[in-house]
């Protein structure tokens, strides 16, 4: 989850009869969506020996405060792991995962009906994730093609917060409900939901 340290287990597995001797080259960068890296987060090497069929967990941890400030808003980290065995005329082989962080900080309560021409009042609970306090937090609503824009409070390290908001639907139907969450720390945290409009 995005603002949450992220911890990782590599798992390597000798399935020969042989004793091997393993080095581990491991990287992570901040990535786009297009998987062109932004910039690296970690550099680490290893070497672990493993016994006649016997595996071994590695343990990996990248700390909120290595990727928080070069995150795009892709949210995307490529963690990548070079494991070569020694002495076997440079085998070697790749482990390549990437990791798209959650957001879970906007909520949208509806009431349980909607009706046309009749005023409606929406909560909406926006969190600040990380580990530090966030300013400059504006809420972007959009709902019948209007956009409406929201000046917040700061909020407190991981604190959460609500604001309450009325529309009245015009016409029945479907209708989406979309909100853009940004701050000085990140941006453009996304929450929407599609409103049943009764008749009158």
């Amino acid at each position: 989850v995005f603002g949450k340290d992220i911890n990782l287990i590599l798992v390597l597995n000798n399935l020969s009869s042989d004793r091997k001797s393993v080095r581990v080259d491991m990287s992570a960068s901040t990535i786009l969506y297009t998987r062109r890296a932004v910039t690296e987060i970690l550099k680490a090497a290893t070497s672990v020996e493993l016994g006649p069929r016997q595996g071994k967990h590695i343990r990996v941890k990248i700390p909120y405060t290595h990727y928080g400030k070069y995150l795009t808003t892709d949210k995307r980290i490529q963690v990548n792991a070079l494991c070569e065995v020694m002495r076997s005329h440079g085998l070697k082989l790749l482990v390549e995962k990437t990791i798209i962080l959650e957001d879970t900080n906007i909520i949208i309560k509806l009431p349980r009906r909607v009706v046309v021409n009749k005023a409606v009042s929406l909560e909406i609970s926006y969190a600040n994730p990380l580990p530090e306090p966030v300013s400059r937090c504006v809420l972007l609503v959009t709902l019948m093609n209007q956009q409406v824009k929201i000046n917040l409070a700061r909020l407190a390290p991981r604190e959460r917060s609500k604001i309450y908001f009325e529309f009245t639907p015009r016409r029945a139907g479907p209708l989406q409900l979309q909100v853009d969450f940004s701050c000085d720390k990140f941006s453009h945290v996304k929450g929407f939901v599609t409103i049943a409009v009764a008749p009158a």
